[in-house]
């Protein structure tokens, strides 16, 4: 699933390409892309026409489009979502589930989803933040977000430092493969209860989290198939700066151990033995 450096790239083509926009019409072509819009598909398309885009924001992994009616467009990538710019009269994709025409011919906005497991709906009133996400924690990269509060919060938790991270109403934007690189950077088991770190190191460990990030946004994010694309089609390429995730007997870049996996969560951790040892109050034992 992307996580925020995929989403953040996405959210910075919209800005550059449909922002100051008006909508001329919305055709809906698969009514489950839009199945978390209540009113249905008609009234999504209805209230859409003629509505200008005034910026693209992002919560987490979320997009949000606020509209000059103070309404906003909520996007939801999944696990296969695309949102594409395209020329008029380019061949429509396959899995093509909406697409947005504007007033001045320019290029489309076509959201696709091979899955259907991601969405866009329209949220009434919620220009500034859509209510249906306000429970989503700030991102690391929000200038508002609290390292201090985020750090307390964190070591008052009885859990697995990992699945904090993964936690979105404690920190947003965080998935599997950017989690196990902080913590790779950081030399922590994600096993590790969050009540046992020290401040400095619950400190350090969101000072990687920021790092690996940026590096990430940087690159476009992470593309290990052609569902995850930017706007413009394009693959992000930090795959290739990936120290942890995916690298399983691979060696380690700091020590030379071969990197595990281990099953979580109906998932994979990727971990370094040696830099990672698991700890002796893992929750996990």
């Amino acid at each position: 699933m992307p996580e925020l450096p995929e989403v953040e790239t996405v959210r910075q083509g919209l800005a550059q390409w449909v922002v100051g926009r008006r909508i001329a019409s919305v055709e809906v072509r698969h009514p489950r892309a839009v199945r978390r819009h209540a009113p249905g598909d008609v009234h999504f398309a209805d209230v859409l026409a003629g509505r200008t885009v005034l910026d693209a924001r992002r919560r987490g992994k979320y997009l949000w489009l606020p509209l000059d009616s103070g309404d906003a467009i909520i996007g939801h990538l999944g696990m296969s979502g695309q949102l594409l710019l395209q020329p008029p009269g380019t061949t429509d994709e396959t899995h093509l589930r909406v697409r947005f025409r504007f007033t001045d011919d320019g290029p489309e906005l076509r959201f696709v989803d091979q899955r259907t497991f991601g969405g866009l709906s329209v949220s009434e009133g919620g220009a500034e933040l859509p209510d249906e996400i306000a429970h989503i924690a700030r991102d690391p990269m929000d200038p508002e977000f609290s390292d201090t509060a985020f750090v307390a919060a964190l070591r008052r938790r009885h859990t697995e430092v990992k699945r904090a991270l993964l936690d979105q109403t404690l920190i947003s934007g965080v998935g599997n493969i950017y989690a196990d690189e902080a913590l790779w950077r950081a030399r922590l088991h994600g096993g590790r209860p969050t009540d046992a770190l020290t401040g400095p190191a619950a400190q350090r460990l969101l000072g990687h989290v920021r790092d690996v990030l940026a590096e990430a946004i940087s690159e476009g994010g992470t593309s290990f198939d052609a569902l995850y694309v930017n706007v413009n089609g394009e693959s992000g390429y930090f795959d290739r700066a990936l120290n942890a995730y995916g690298r399983e007997g691979e060696p380690c870049r700091r020590c030379g151990a071969p990197i595990r996996r281990e099953a979580f969560m109906n998932r994979s951790s990727y971990s370094c033995p040696r830099c990672q040892p698991r700890p002796r109050g893992s929750l996990r034992g």
